[in-house]
């Protein structure tokens, strides 16, 4: 079993940077792929990012490539997500995910995900 704790979410202007984190515990941290997902209101959920098992493969959504930086740290079994250029439409929840497998922009293949952070961009 597999905990994910996210944090640094927050209300930020149009322009402006956020950090998000992700603590995992369970498990050793370097087993499994990390990945981010949103979700806005009335929206489906959304791919943003994912690292591989130790860093070395990254993927972006197309909608964030050139904004967003995901990267890892084993030693310390967290992941982040560095969100720079912050769009009004980057407004939503967004949730670390975690599986030993998968290496997917497709949210089933997750099997773990924490309980989510709010980020909301104001214009």
């Amino acid at each position: 079993q597999v905990q994910l704790v996210e944090s640094g979410g927050g209300l930020v202007q149009a322009g402006g940077s956020l950090r998000l984190s992700c603590a995992a515990s369970g498990r050793t941290f370097s087993s499994y792929v990390m990945g981010w997902f949103r979700q806005a209101p009335g929206k489906e959920r959304e791919f943003v990012a994912a690292i591989s098992w130790y860093g070395d493969s990254l993927t972006y959504a197309d909608s964030v490539k050139g904004r967003f930086n995901i990267s890892r740290d084993n030693a310390k079994n967290t992941v982040y997500l560095q969100m720079n250029s912050l769009k009004p439409e980057d407004t939503a929840v967004y949730y670390c995910v975690a599986d030993f497998k998968h290496y997917s922009t497709n949210p089933s293949r997750y099997e773990y995900w924490g309980q989510g952070t709010q980020v909301t961009v104001s214009s």
